[in-house]
């Protein structure tokens, strides 16, 4: 038997376990070890020396396990007296993974990350929504705009060439207060010169001031008197966008001239205000006091007090009576009257431009009055 025990091992062909190993502790788990710390199929002991023991020379039986491996169980109590696990036989262990429950202020931090995303997601939306809507407003509306103006023009045009007045033969210096002439809404019946906005500034004047008829054009107010009549002729037109042919209505004035050409004749309006307090305003070197001494020139009423410049309320229709704001005047004059959205891409108010005609000039040919460039009349 001493050939068949070799340091505590035994390793008959039925030998399972070291030799005073007792029987297996069940709660221990088992481990699989390298084949070379098995032994061989020749039944060589696996490699595990201990320190007080030699290693075996010898040859071993021919283990009866066909694949020439020895099952480890647990570890015998009296092999290792250190009590240390060799290397190569460490048991593996696994850390049991734990669950830490979410806290209430965990969960509220989560909401309000959540919601704070939703807002910034909310915010860029709107603020590319009105981006597109500014866009379209200053500069795609134009586009269109100029399209209708070019079409009113072409219409007008073609039809003075082929002799057609659209209004009827009521285009007459002085036309008694009261006596109409009936146009569709839409139609071109005059165009607009205005040299202070630039010498190539030319606008079709449509009847109506419906957002249609405005896209088209400056369009005039049917209420109010035509080109050359007593009474007073009154415009409205966009400031920014939609063809936006008053933008620079606040660089009128007085004195500065506005010309209005219908089949037969030319209509040469001058901008009210006092033109001696402009010209010693002009001359102002600080550049707000000028501005103030400007719009005071242009306040400034005449005898039936009629200013050249106001700032009124979308409620104060009585601008474009025939004496403007004094409706149960009666009209001695001709006058012209501007209206337009004011500030600047706003409507929360009105400027109102008041001119009165100077002088009217038929048509010679194709010659110009000399108000604009290139004029001789």
């Amino acid at each position: 038997m001493a050939g068949k025990h070799r340091g505590g091992w035994d390793f008959t062909a039925a030998a399972e376990t070291p030799v005073g190993a007792g029987r297996p502790n069940p709660r221990r788990t088992r481990v699989r070890v390298r084949r070379s710390d098995r032994g061989g199929t020749d039944g060589t002991p696996p490699n595990t020396a201990h320190p007080t023991s030699a290693a075996p020379t010898s040859a071993a039986p021919t283990s009866a396990h066909p694949d020439g491996a020895h099952p480890i169980s647990a570890r015998p109590n009296n092999t290792y007296a250190d009590g240390a696990h060799p290397n190569n036989l460490r048991p593996t262990t696994t850390r049991p993974t734990t669950t830490r429950p979410t806290s209430a202020r965990a969960r509220s931090g989560d909401g309000l990350r959540t919601v704070a995303r939703s807002l910034g997601e909310l915010m860029l939306t709107c603020g590319a929504v009105l981006l597109l809507f500014v866009v379209y407003e200053v500069w795609v509306s134009n586009l269109f705009a100029d399209h209708k103006q070019a079409q009113v023009r072409h219409r007008l045009v073609t039809a003075w060439q082929h002799g057609r007045d659209p209004l009827k033969g009521q285009d007459r210096l002085n036309l008694p207060i009261g006596k109409q002439v009936v146009l569709p809404t839409g139609q071109g019946f005059a165009n607009l010169y205005i040299p202070a906005f630039g010498k190539d500034f030319a606008r079709t004047i449509v009847q109506g001031t419906s957002d249609g008829d405005l896209e088209a054009g400056p369009g005039h107010y049917v209420t109010s008197q035509l080109p050359g009549q007593l009474g007073n002729f009154a415009v409205a037109g966009h400031r920014v966008g939609k063809g936006e042919p008053f933008l620079n209505l606040d660089r009128l004035r007085p004195g500065d001239t506005v010309v209005v050409q219908t089949a037969s004749n030319w209509y040469v309006y001058a901008v009210l205000g006092s033109r001696p307090a402009y010209l010693a305003a002009s001359k102002i070197a600080d550049h707000d006091k000028r501005d103030a001494a400007v719009a005071a020139a242009l306040a400034m009423p005449d005898r039936q007090g009629v200013r050249g410049r106001e700032i009124v309320n979308p409620s104060a229709v009585n601008v474009i009576d025939p004496v403007p704001n004094h409706p149960l005047a009666t009209a001695t004059r001709a006058l012209l009257t501007l209206t337009t959205c004011h500030p600047k891409y706003s409507a929360d108010q009105r400027m109102i431009v008041h001119a009165q005609l100077v002088r009217a000039v038929p048509h010679t040919g194709g010659f110009l009055p000399k108000e604009l460039p290139g004029g001789t009349l």
